[in-house]
């Protein structure tokens, strides 16, 4: 429904935001304007406010700002127009009127809400009755509680042709609702409309306000000829628009930011049912673009989550191409690909919420799968079937309509394709391609096993991306130093030269484990003692004791880091580590400014001191993302080395 300024306007003059914040957030007048707790973040002391004279609130400490109408979308999830319905409702305004037509549309709808609920609960009661024995076990085999069975609505279909028409007829149910709703089977070539579901345990969908509008019923017998049966499309129901458990899914996914799509009903409810309740489930088809508008509606960049198979795979790769059209700046999707074999309802039993939510953490974002769909499309070992697939990622760019997100894949696509071009052997006297999977994929930078290349989807799950594997959270697990500053003290280890130049850019390097600045000494003083190859170099660790701190610091390594190793050349190597050596410093320093401008804003919580962190941040991005600059580099050296 459209909405008039003029409505909006009296409504906004009627209700005080105050009024309606004020239904959350305990609020405390200071002067002109309300003081609380932030209902975006978790605060001690209060930096939201709310001034009903201009009609908004500001919130500072997540940068959040907006109307009556906004608040309500914010913090429960609603759409515009539920918001505001929700405000004309608390104003005492009546609701604008719809044409006659839409009048009558609705009339029907309302009617057929009834009769999908009457169903609902028939199934619900079939289910504990005795001929509900079967899909009570086979949900008790799926770890689906009884709770978690009544939290859903799950039921159950008699494996009778006419017990839905029969039970609902006595309650004055017209055959021609039931047919219209899409609970009967009927054509000229049907003689008595009778049950599209039999013997199914079945899964209520709801639309965005938690009506049932539909059915999902999966099948008890392997016999048939569909395991999962969905409702028709209907005046209710309309099957590329509706998300599985959306409207229980809105309002967690506004608390945790984002929101998880799955492959199945019973993937979303073992996950909901372990306390990851923001996830939903398209219904049985590819995504659609109106259900990426569902999840953007939710969230910014929200994860797909598929299954550990080659099917999960393509489901996610044709993600990809409905999606590419659609993005925007600040709008776009993640991936997750979960183990071999294993779907989010498998995982979750075996191996508990924190697995799923490990796989989550390291979704990949869209170019990484972009690249890796191109990539297993065809092979990539000769001169003209390196540039046809060159012109698949091109012509898939192509596709994005916004020129600003359009610009930025060409450059990150340009980037990729420089680095994967280049021939192997370079300087070595080969010549060559190289084969499918030995470019930047999803797996990291070609990473191989036995010396033959693998594919950046072989058989496994998504690797998180580059810069997410050298965050702190993920580079320097337990006992491990961090990424970058392993592969500045390694690069010097396997290569004394560099020192001739770098000696004190060396020694003044910012490393936060003492184990990496006992091997830097250490390095320090071999080289001053005539340590000028790798052999010597070796010997002199060795003698002091540093096997353990080597052993440690080369377990941090990464495909990308590949310059590190003896076989690097020299001149990849001094540049390399120049690069890395540079960002290294920015990064520190910029996190030490990040540290200073969160005390400020916790001491004075200002406009410009949230700025400030923004744009700090902004920059640790910008300056992290140019890690890519020396992944795939090396002309020089000719080769790929594997980590020490």
């Amino acid at each position: 429904m459209r909405f008039t300024p003029s409505f909006l306007d009296e409504l906004r003059d009627r209700i005080p935001v105050s009024e309606v914040v004020g239904q959350r957030v305990k609020l405390k007048r200071q002067g002109r304007e309300y003081a609380g707790l932030s209902p975006f973040n978790s605060e001690k002391t209060p930096s939201f406010f709310v001034n009903d004279q201009k009609g908004f609130y500001h919130c500072f400490s997540s940068g959040r700002h907006g109307d009556v109408f906004k608040f309500l979308m914010e913090t429960e999830g609603v759409s515009f127009p539920e918001a505001v319905e929700r405000v004309a409702e608390l104003a005492g305004v009546p609701m604008p009127k719809e044409s006659p037509e839409e009048q009558r549309r609705e009339q029907v709808r309302a009617s057929l809400i009834d009769v999908m609920d009457m169903a609902a609960a028939f199934f619900e009661a079939e289910l504990q009755a005795r001929g509900g024995a079967a899909a009570r076990g086979y949900l008790a085999g799926r770890g689906l509680s009884p709770h978690t069975q009544g939290a859903f609505r799950i039921g159950y279909a008699p494996n009778d042709r006419h017990a839905l028409k029969n039970h609902l007829r006595k309650a004055g149910v017209p055959v021609a609702d039931m047919v219209e709703a899409g609970l009967l089977v009927s054509g000229e070539d049907v003689a008595e409309p009778f049950d599209r579901f039999r013997d199914r345990v079945m899964f209520p969908i709801h639309d965005s306000r938690g009506r049932v509008i539909a059915f999902g019923g999966r099948a008890l017998q392997a016999d048939v000829p569909a395991k999962y049966l969905n409702s028709p499309e209907t005046p209710l129901f309309h099957k590329g628009a509706t998300l599985f458990n959306h409207h229980r899914a809105r309002a967690a996914a506004h608390a945790a930011g984002t929101v998880v799509a799955v492959e199945g009903y019973v993937d979303v409810i073992a996950l909901a049912a372990a306390g990851v309740a923001h996830v939903v489930a398209p219904l049985g088809t590819a995504l659609t673009p109106e259900q990426l508008e569902l999840l953007w509606k939710m969230a910014p960049e929200p994860i797909l989550c598929f299954d550990g198979d080659k099917a999960g795979r393509r489901a996610g790769f044709r993600a990809v191409d409905v999606a590419l059209p659609l993005i925007a700046p600040g709008r776009s999707l993640r991936f997750a690909f979960l183990p071999e074999g294993k779907d989010p309802d498998d995982l979750v039993r075996s191996e508990g919420r924190g697995a799923v939510e490990a796989a989550l953490a390291q979704a990949a974002p869209m170019i990484d799968v972009l690249w890796a769909k191109e990539l297993e499309a065809g092979p990539t070992d000769t001169p003209e079937r390196a540039a046809a697939f060159e012109h698949r990622l091109r012509a898939q760019v192509a596709a994005i309509r916004d020129e600003t997100v359009k610009r930025h894949y060409q450059s990150a696509v340009q980037a990729r394709l420089q680095a994967f071009g280049r021939p192997q052997g370079a300087g070595s006297g080969r010549g060559g391609y190289a084969r499918a999977g030995a470019g930047r994929g999803l797996r990291g930078n070609g990473a191989r096993r036995g010396g033959a290349p693998v594919s950046p989807m072989d058989g496994s799950a998504l690797a998180a991306s580059a810069l997410l594997r050298r965050s702190a959270l993920v580079g320097a697990g337990a006992g491990r130093p961090p990424t970058r500053e392993a592969a500045l003290v390694l690069a010097v280890v396997n290569h004394p030269a560099l020192l001739d130049e770098l000696a004190e850019a060396f020694a003044e390097l910012d490393l936060t484990t003492r184990e990496l600045d006992r091997l830097r000494r250490a390095a320090l003083d071999a080289y001053a003692h005539g340590a000028s190859d790798a052999a010597g170099m070796a010997a002199a660790l060795a003698a002091a004791g540093c096997g353990p701190a080597l052993e440690q610091a080369a377990s941090a390594l990464l495909p990308g880091d590949w310059w590190v190793g003896e076989g690097a050349n020299l001149v990849d190597v001094d540049v390399a580590w120049r690069h890395a050596s540079a960002l290294h410093v920015k990064v520190r320093a910029l996190h030490k400014e990040l540290r200073s401008a969160e005390q400020d804003f916790g001491r004075d919580f200002t406009d410009d001191n949230f700025r400030r962190i923004v744009e700090i941040q902004r920059q640790l991005s910008a300056v992290e993302g140019s890690e890519a600059a020396i992944e795939n580099f090396g002309g020089a050296s000719g080769r790929v080395v594997k980590a020490m």
